[in-house]
């Protein structure tokens, strides 16, 4: 049996999910005290909806472009230019939320969501590269070990990255909070610098930029169960998903603060990491495409609960089944997607389910706050959740072939 630290004995994979885990802590600080400044300014649940679309067009405007980059090009000086414009965007906006700034709150929000917008643009070049580059840092017989780790280390940063923001912000304001994310991008940069760049794929044939897009939409469209997977999760968070109205719930709804909201924003990191202790020595890949249904029907009840919730335990303990369900997910999609995805084509295909991930996240984020805005707060998540419902029912009919899919360990 494969030990349970294998994919730990790689040490450029180390590095690359202790930077991933605080690249995640420091995003995840600055979304929350953004998102919570913001509606602490406006009262307007859309404001928080405009974040995420403010990063999602431009990332998903260039990602596949990224992708191609990502399959062409030097993936970890990618991944060091792209940091470095997410660090510059990060020092304007510490500069920008100061007293010493004296900027109006009409122009700190243009400030804010331009620079969401610059963040957004960078990481349209960031993740297909860190993606793709995961799977030239270990071996294939340990990857399912090596993404349990991953998503591990990536949860342990989005637990600490909302707890953080929350007390952080309470004790020490806005300003010094972004100090803080400063920092750790700068120490992400550092782990990147540590990473051997795999050799860059010599193209079969000289195609041009617009045919070699083509080709990584055209492979996860004809790749069926590389395009349910994440289907699923498109939909499953893009309707489902409550991430972004948590300040709305903290303040009008729960009534718990700053403090409350930390502790909420982390609870579905919480039930992640604490199931992906449990996935360490069990692997869910068994029966895969079953625990991945079965799983984000889990996730789609979790999020119904905590809409009908008017407990603040409860609504926490909502949430951190929502992420203990999700990791499930998180494991398999990603090892789907590794062993049907061929290597010169890791960086196109990781950009494709960028997309799919950026638009059921951050777009999912604007859906949130417009539906909100339309239904109210509760109806829009209790739609979000039935619908979630709904759609895996239907995946489960139209994808009985791959119940019977086995998966090397």
């Amino acid at each position: 049996p494969q030990s349970s630290f294998a994919a730990l004995k790689y040490p450029q994979f180390v590095a690359y999910i202790f930077g991933n885990a605080f690249f995640t802590m420091a995003i995840l600080i600055q979304e929350v005290v953004l998102g919570y400044s913001i509606y602490k300014m406006t009262h307007n649940p859309l404001d928080l909806g405009f974040i995420g679309l403010a990063e999602a067009l431009p990332y998903i405007s260039l990602a596949l472009f990224g992708g191609h980059l990502a399959d062409r090009r030097n993936k970890k000086s990618l991944m060091q230019l792209s940091l470095l414009m997410i660090i510059a965007g990060s020092v304007i906006l510490t500069w920008a939320t100061s007293a010493s700034a004296g900027l109006s709150q009409e122009v700190l929000l243009a400030v804010i969501y331009g620079v969401i917008m610059l963040i957004g643009f960078s990481k349209g070049f960031f993740n297909p590269a860190a993606s793709s580059l995961i799977a030239f840092l270990i071996p294939k017989p340990v990857f399912t070990n090596a993404t349990t780790w991953q998503s591990s280390f990536w949860q342990a940063g989005a637990i600490l990255g909302p707890g953080v923001a929350g007390f952080v912000y309470a004790y020490f304001g806005l300003t010094v909070t972004l100090y803080c994310v400063v920092s750790l991008l700068v120490l992400v940069m550092i782990l990147i610098c540590t990473i051997t760049a795999p050799p860059v794929a010599i193209p079969k044939e000289q195609i041009g930029i617009f045919t070699s897009l083509r080709q990584g939409i055209s492979y996860v469209f004809k790749t069926k169960i590389i395009l349910y997977a994440t289907l699923l999760d498109l939909f499953s968070v893009l309707f489902g998903g409550v991430i972004a109205l948590l300040p709305v719930f903290t303040e009008d709804i729960l009534h718990v603060g700053a403090e409350g909201l930390g502790i909420l924003r982390a609870a579905p990191s919480v039930g992640a990491v604490l199931m992906m202790l449990v996935l360490i020595r069990h692997p869910p890949m068994k029966h895969a495409w079953r625990n991945l249904l079965l799983a984000i029907g889990g996730f789609g009840i979790a999020t119904l609960v905590f809409a009908l919730s008017k407990n603040f335990w409860l609504s926490a303990s909502a949430l951190f089944l929502t992420g203990a369900f999700d990791s499930i997910s998180v494991i398999i999609r990603q090892t789907v997607i590794y062993f049907f995805t061929p290597d010169d084509m890791r960086g196109r295909v990781s950009s494709v389910n960028g997309i799919f991930i950026s638009t059921s996240n951050e777009m999912g984020a604007f859906e949130s706050g417009f539906a909100a805005k339309l239904l109210g707060t509760v109806p829009s998540v209790i739609f979000g959740g039935a619908f979630t419902l709904i759609f895996v029912t239907i995946v489960w009919f139209r994808s009985k072939d791959f119940f019977k899919l086995k998966f090397d360990k």
